[in-house]
């Protein structure tokens, strides 16, 4: 009798860096995908706590780094920060599909040895993300719209890791997606943002009167749903391309 396969749930894992943040828009996704979902949060972690108990890289099929408000610099005060740097390194060498959101995106950044720093600006609101024309390659690459219309909420930006594709630019930040290899993606704006993410990350903010490129709160709070839908969608491709990629190296 020939042998059965029975398909396994896709074992998804999240890095969380903000308290009460959930799964954002992935979290009806990874329902209907009938995953199993688990997660570290960082955030509970105490600040010098450099020892965290993190999940074997084989039982993960997917890892996604969520955005928070601390730099991928700041190790002395946050000592996880280089136990969670080596695991995503570890884990991205071993081909796996991630994607990076925000910080996350930072993070990966940081994990292979590129620099993360200062952007010019900060951006902060729904600002416009512009497709950048990719070298012809052999590899597939990630089909970015020619413009999108996220939530922006940083102050830093990344250097590319080496070998990554530039995929994205704002008129604030020069960096705003790349891809690495077909199992990597990053996004330094947050497409997996819904109502309840916006008004989290407004939580004790204040508006900046004159900088450029940050929004009054109010006016990112109170446009409609409809306007997080296009970057959700995004992401669903994003976590399909990373996931079909990875099963291809």
């Amino acid at each position: 009798m020939p042998e059965q396969h029975i398909p396994t749930a896709l074992r998804v894992h999240f890095f969380q860096h903000t308290q009460g943040e959930g799964l954002g828009s992935l979290a009806s996704w990874l329902q209907q995908q009938q995953a199993h979902v688990s997660w570290t949060e960082f955030f509970a972690l105490p600040p010098q706590q450099a020892q965290v108990d993190l999940p074997n890289s084989d039982q993960v099929d997917l890892l996604v780094i969520m955005g928070g408000a601390m730099s991928v610099n700041d190790e002395a005060d946050h000592a996880w920060l280089i136990a969670e740097k080596a695991w995503i390194r570890q884990y991205i060498a071993q081909g796996k599909p991630v994607v990076g959101l925000c910080l996350g995106s930072q993070l990966i950044a940081s994990a292979l040895g590129a620099t993360v720093k200062p952007n010019h600006y900060s951006e902060v609101g729904w600002w416009p993300v512009q497709r950048v024309a990719v070298t012809a390659t052999e590899q597939p690459v990630f089909d970015f719209p020619e413009q999108l219309l996220p939530l922006s909420w940083h102050g830093d930006t990344f250097e590319l890791p080496e070998g990554a594709l530039l995929l994205a630019k704002s008129a604030a930040c020069a960096h705003q997606a790349y891809q690495l290899g077909t199992n990597v993606l990053a996004f330094q704006f947050h497409p997996e943002s819904i109502p309840k993410n916006a008004r989290l990350f407004a939580e004790g903010e204040e508006d900046k009167a004159g900088q450029p490129f940050e929004q009054p709160i109010a006016d990112i709070l109170g446009v409609p749903d409809q306007q997080y839908i296009a970057p959700n969608q995004l992401l669903e491709r994003a976590v399909e391309f990373v996931l079909a990629g990875s099963r291809q190296t």
